[in-house]
């Protein structure tokens, strides 16, 4: 095996930074100004390097980036953590492959933020269902430019930081060749990138508005997988909690909640079957006389079940209930069950779960709830289609307590940092109600409320606006995203005919081109 040169270390050091200053950047960390840094580090990476190497660079960087920021996983085992990181750092690894051909065109940070944007469009969709956990934006909640996801939703705010990093790269090339104007150019162009956003006008507070509550009932940290799997406490502390919200609203300590809202799994089984589960939900709903949104397992056909959020109104019972859309593999159903349905942790999950097709918001009086349940946050569209339906408040429903029982890396704080940045998004109220923490109103500037920690049991109460007009990030859609991500294709055209153009005097011994030499020579 040869042995890497030096200049393939100083590329693997920079990629290593890079990812790691990238993940600092995320909760539970949270120093959202590092993450230029992480685009910028991996561009030093690669530039004027080849496809190998730039494969190499871009898998160690996405190693040294989702290997910590989803530690969490690890409760889980390390099987999943290893896998799902291995698997995450090969995307990155392919993605990185053409890097190099763009970083050497004019006009280069464009590209590179493009290309951004296409990396994480593509590892929000694949492989079975994607996984968008860790793109830029949402670590970027207390950015100054965080306007921008109100602008272009998500994509617009990762070319924000990935367009940062590159002209940071930029700048200081142009400042070593002694391009002073240039260098300046590039600064300014950088303020203006930083400081539009705090120009849009902030979100409206006139209009209706809602008290609106959240309970979190918690659960036994320390019970394991399989013991927590066969009680049926859950239900009964959330009861427990919302009786004390009915005493201090007795008592005139808090409003009376327009809505309250429990968490995903509040409930284990479906109350529509289980007269014990409908009791106890019926004697909550008629001890606040409000309405409740419960998180339940509701049976379907052929021996499966939705994982819901049921819409409970007082006199009235069960009245509507939004399934969850996107489901989680091998958490929520195992692909190709008949192989892998008895491996492991996997014989814990008897049977797959159905996939919810509704978009439509639960009207409860005023209040039209957009729910999307756990990870769902993540996705794009499924919070795009909620709020188009309608919806002039979101609550994203969790459980986290099996990422949090062990090992506590900021799998909830990071979820929480992806509602702050939806609140900015389409300029609404969101409310994060989980089993164990963190739950959390968060207002439609992405402004935390008021919160509550981990493990504990206890319940919020604020009065938000209801918010029913369009964002310019909800009007444009999907679109941000595709004219974001098209200039990659149009930098690889290029790409390919400069090659062509070239490829005889690419067999010539020739000196590199500045602006391709390897980063160590460019800082010296």
């Amino acid at each position: 095996m040869t042995r890497p040169n030096a200049a393939t270390l100083r590329s693997w050091a920079a990629a290593s930074a890079g990812g790691l200053l990238l993940y600092a950047s995320f909760p539970p960390v949270g120093w959202w100004f590092l993450a230029p840094l992480g685009p910028a580090l991996l561009i030093l990476a690669v530039r004027g390097r080849r496809a190998r190497s730039a494969f190499a660079a871009g898998g160690i960087f996405g190693i040294a980036f989702l290997a910590p920021l989803i530690v969490w996983l690890a409760n889980l085992g390390l099987v999943p953590w290893l896998a799902l990181t291995a698997i995450q750092a090969l995307v990155f690894a392919l993605a990185a492959l053409p890097l190099p051909r763009l970083i050497a065109l004019p006009g280069w940070p464009l590209y590179t933020a493009a290309w951004w944007v296409v990396l994480e469009a593509v590892r929000g969709r694949a492989p079975l269902g994607g996984f968008p956990w860790g793109r830029l934006a949402f670590g970027q909640a207390d950015a100054p430019y965080a306007g921008w996801a109100a602008v272009g939703g998500g994509p617009a705010l990762s070319f924000a930081v990935a367009f940062l990093g590159s002209l940071l790269v930029c700048g200081l090339t142009e400042w070593r060749r002694g391009r002073r104007e240039a260098s300046a150019a590039v600064c300014l162009g950088a303020v203006a990138l930083i400081t539009t956003p705090l120009a849009l006008p902030a979100p409206g507070t006139s209009g209706p508005s809602a008290v609106v509550a959240v309970v979190q009932g918690n659960v036994e940290r320390e019970r394991t997988l399989e013991e927590q799997a066969r009680v049926r406490n859950v239900a009964q502390n959330h009861a427990r909690e919302t009786k004390a919200l009915a005493d201090a609203v007795r008592r005139g300590e808090v409003p009376r909640p327009d809505i309250v809202l429990w968490p995903e799994n509040s409930l284990d089984g479906d109350p529509r079957r289980n007269p014990e589960l409908g009791s106890l939900v019926a004697d909550s709903v008629r001890e606040l006389d409000s309405p409740l949104l419960i998180g339940a397992m509701l049976e379907a056909p052929d021996d499966r079940a939705y994982n819901a959020g049921q819409l409970w109104l007082p006199d009235q019972g069960p009245v509507s209930w939004y399934a969850k859309r996107q489901l989680v593999p091998f958490g929520e159903y195992i692909p190709a069950r008949s192989l892998l349905g008895g491996l492991g942790a996997l014989q814990l999950i008897p049977r797959d779960l159905l996939p919810g097709t509704s978009t439509a918001p639960l009207e409860a009086g005023q209040v039209l709830l957009g729910d999307v349940i756990c990870y769902e946050i993540a996705y794009d569209d499924r919070v795009r289609d909620t709020v188009r339906a309608g919806a002039n408040l979101l609550v994203v429903q969790t459980n986290n307590a099996t990422y949090e029982r062990g090992i506590q890396a900021g799998q909830s704080e990071q979820q929480l940092a992806m509602a702050r940045i939806r609140a900015i998004e389409y300029g609404r109220a969101v409310a994060l109600a989980s089993t164990s923490g963190v739950s959390a109103i968060v207002a439609p500037d992405g402004q935390v409320m008021d919160r509550l920690g981990t493990w504990r049991g206890g319940h919020l109460v604020e009065q938000v606006p209801l918010s029913s007009g369009l964002t310019l990030s909800e009007w444009l859609g999907v679109w941000p995203e595709v004219v974001l991500g098209a200039p990659v294709l149009v930098g690889l055209a290029l790409s390919l005919r400069r090659s062509r153009r070239t490829a005889a005097a690419a067999q010539a011994p020739a000196s590199m081109p500045e602006h391709d030499q390897p980063f160590t020579k460019l800082l010296s």
